[in-house]
């Protein structure tokens, strides 16, 4: 199930579900969305704080249950934090399939993204978010475009060299977004995969947040559940301007051991590109030829 293109002139509903969001700074988000021809919508508990770190878990999704059921709303976006995962069984999931919408964050929104696309089939979007709009590069604004008002892209746009760390090709639909958040969410009980799909999983993380052996700690996890044996490739976003063996290490023996291949980028994630990945899509990973094809795009 896919959400319609926005048109010039429609509304971007901001919220916060996964922390508390800054007036000031966001006055400049929504400035630059303005600047791109969208207006903006603001949920009624966006600069909550209830509960000190953000509003009320039911306050969070009466923002995100009222921009999908708003007729003017075409797309809500939203940032990360921690407590995305508080709002999961608040959400009004049969309200998203009867009102499809574009759907799109990042970070600890991993949470929501995953679980949204596992209730309804919706394709949901990873790698944008409202501080993009600050300042936008070149880059993210092509991204913006191609998943959002173009014709949908082909092919993922490089703004990075990417790095195969083990060969091979594959096939499958596209699902992950952040580690440490994606990793969590296996075994919850809002979120399911289709046992008869083969996925390619994508994940990033930041070296301010996880030190390496705590992203090979949070890669286990995901190893030892049964969700693995889906997994056909491994895309593995920005970490870190620095280069960190350690990490790489984790990362080819995860493919090793799986028999699939893993390519290693910056076009997505916490660094300076926030390239766009649609979660539900279909996509080919060559590892070899270090491309990533959407085969269905949304």
């Amino acid at each position: 199930m896919n959400a319609a293109k926005l048109m010039p002139g429609d509304v971007i509903g901001i919220i916060c579900p996964c922390h508390t969001a800054d007036k000031e700074r966001y006055t400049r988000f929504f400035s630059g969305i303005n600047k791109l021809g969208f207006k903006v919508k603001e949920g009624k508990n966006l600069y909550k704080t209830t509960y000190g770190y953000a509003a009320s878990e039911q306050e969070r999704a009466d923002d995100f249950n009222d921009m999908i059921l708003d007729p003017e709303v075409k797309m809500i976006l939203f940032g990360g934090g921690n407590v995305g995962n508080e709002l999961l069984p608040y959400i009004d999931y049969d309200a998203v399939k009867k009102h499809p919408k574009i759907i799109c964050s990042y970070s600890n929104g991993t949470t929501i993204l995953n679980t949204v696309y596992a209730q309804t089939g919706l394709t949901v979007f990873y790698g944008q978010f409202p501080g993009v709009f600050a300042n936008i590069s070149k880059y993210d604004s092509a991204q913006f475009h191609a998943h959002f008002t173009d014709e949908s892209p082909r092919i993922f746009e490089k703004n990075s060299e990417w790095t195969c760390l083990r060969n091979g090709i594959c096939e499958g639909t596209l699902i992950g977004g952040y580690t440490t958040c994606f990793a969590f969410l296996l075994g919850s009980k809002y979120f399911s995969y289709d046992k008869d799909k083969d996925y390619i999983l994508f994940l990033e993380n930041y070296e301010a947040f996880n030190e390496p052996s705590r992203i090979s700690a949070h890669l286990a996890h995901i190893e030892q559940h049964e969700f693995m044996d889906h997994v056909k490739g491994l895309l593995f976003g920005h970490y870190s301007e620095k280069v960190y063996p350690e990490l790489i290490e984790s990362l080819k023996r995860f493919g090793e051991r799986h028999h699939i291949p893993v390519v290693m980028c910056d076009d997505f994630g916490h660094g300076k590109n926030h390239g766009i990945l649609p979660i539900g899509a279909h996509a080919r990973l060559d590892a070899d030829a270090k491309t990533l094809q959407f085969l269905d795009p949304p």
